[in-house]
């Protein structure tokens, strides 16, 4: 029984595995790279509304207005919108920013609710309706925009079928710490690889929340800002395209952005992320199967919402393969040995391409792709809460991942990230990592070295994450 459990868990990972090993096939980074020319001149210069959600986001804040009126594009076709939902200091923050933008012949304008219907989606749907412009720029509060930004991305939309552009996320923190490193990894599988896979293949893809422009007709006809997910980017990217619009990505035009410094934070952020995109599915699943597309576009658009799956099934791998190992010896090595292989080769080989492709060299790579694995088995526990609670009907809360600004900003400056509960504590990754631990030992006494790797990536993976979790709750905010 307990083999067969085993085996069952393994099988469906390799689903995954091999459909990572599918998207590596059709990789051509080079060709993406050469084809990011950017498009011809639009007869006219288009009016740009650049969008600024904020909230509580003193740290990031002025950097971000900042940056958005750095953006080179005629004063007179440029609307900057923030729309600042905040209810502590930053408001005053803004206003000063604005008042100096205003000053400088900007058309800079503040947006504020007496609520927060909606969240994020409630913002961008309000400010839409407020504005003059006909294409949506969006810049979560973490973000630098470069000052060509527009100038890289609005003239794509001459072609009156593009409904969206997105851009390529880079990493403002990337080297401060080793967790930071591996964050940076797993987002760069899905920009670098991901992203330019089912762009080039005409799949479907998605705006990811910020560091993309929009067409007003295209967020309209496709039914608008909702919010009844937790990743609302996500919801209409998939409605826009099932409605017939086309999505550009542009992985030559990078938006630098912080990624969470701490585990805390990460939790937070990973956790929307993982529940939205399980509300998505089961909002859309049946409108995917329905629609009039192709059949390799909806099954690549259920492997990409059902994702997060891969969380439940590593969790119940960590709790039954040390379980399991006894009854491995009336097993040929090969054959358990070559189905854990079959769900983690894929993984590396995946992460390994889209460092390799940057240019960054064998021993970064050797330290970041096994600590961002590492680092994937570890948030199984937490990211598996997330998957059953997007499973269930209530949409939850929309909580924002703190923001700490600059590096050398003191740690007390930004604002302490939340994570409730026996998993804010680590206490059940720390005892996986022990369970792992255990299995280990056994395996070595049983002579099973082909499954010792894999043990070992548990240990660290649960280890690392339960650790940080456990200091975090004890750190000076």
């Amino acid at each position: 029984m307990l083999l067969a459990l085993l085996f069952s868990l393994l099988t469906v990972l390799s689903v995954y595995g091999l459909h990572r090993l599918l998207l590596l096939f059709h990789f051509r980074w080079n060709e993406a790279v050469a084809q990011d020319a950017p498009g011809a001149p639009a007869w006219e210069t288009p009016r740009v509304v650049v969008q600024l959600p904020l909230f509580n986001e003193r740290t990031v804040a002025a950097r971000l207005i900042a940056a958005a009126a750095e953006l080179k594009w005629p004063l007179d076709r440029l609307e900057i919108q923030i729309l600042d939902d905040s209810t502590d200091e930053t408001r005053e923050l803004v206003d000063r920013e604005v008042s100096a933008l205003v000053a400088r012949g900007v058309d800079a304008t503040v947006v504020r609710r007496s609520n927060r219907t909606g969240y994020k989606a409630g913002a961008l749907d309000l400010g839409m309706k407020l504005a003059k412009g006909d294409l949506f720029c969006v810049f979560d509060a973490d973000f630098i925009p470069q000052p060509d930004f527009l100038e890289r991305t609005v003239s794509r939309f001459r072609d009156p079928r593009i409904g969206m552009v997105q851009a390529r996320w880079g990493h403002l923190n990337r080297d401060e710490s080793q967790l930071t490193r591996a964050q940076s990894t797993l987002l760069d599988g899905h920009f670098v690889i991901e992203h330019t896979v089912r762009h080039h293949r005409g799949l479907f893809f998605n705006f990811n929340g910020t560091a993309g422009v929009w067409r007003r007709a295209t967020i309209e006809g496709a039914g608008g800002w909702q919010h009844d997910t937790l990743t609302e980017d996500l919801d209409l990217s998939y409605r826009a395209q099932l409605a017939g619009w086309k999505f550009l990505y542009i992985p030559g035009v990078v938006a630098p952005a912080e990624v969470p410094p701490g585990i805390a934070a990460f939790k937070s952020q990973q956790h929307r992320w993982a529940k939205g995109s399980v509300q998505v599915y089961r909002k859309l699943w049946r409108r995917i199967l329905a629609g009039d597309v192709s059949a390799k576009i909806k099954m690549e658009a259920l492997m990409h919402l059902t994702g997060n799956v891969g969380y439940p099934l590593v969790l119940g791998l960590a709790l039954v393969l040390p379980l399991t190992l006894p009854l491995q010896e009336s097993i040929p090595w090969w054959v358990h040995s070559g189905a854990l292989f079959a769900c983690t080769l894929p993984v590396i080989m995946f992460y390994d391409s889209s460092q390799r492709v940057q240019g960054r060299s064998a021993r970064d790579r050797v330290r970041d792709v096994p600590s961002a694995m590492a680092l994937g088995v570890g948030m199984s526990v937490s990211q598996t809460r997330a998957v059953i609670e997007g499973l269930g009907r209530e949409t939850g809360v929309f909580v924002r991942t703190p923001k700490r600004g600059a590096v050398d900003m003191p740690r007390q400056s930004g604002y302490k990230p939340s994570w409730s509960g026996w998993l804010g504590f680590g206490v059940v990754e720390l005892g996986l990592s022990v369970w792992s631990a255990w299995a280990v030992v056994q395996a070595v006494q049983l002579g099973l070295w082909g499954a010792l790797p894999f043990l070992l990536l548990f240990f660290v993976g649960f280890g690392w994450v339960g650790s940080l979790s456990l200091a975090a709750k004890f750190e000076r905010h």
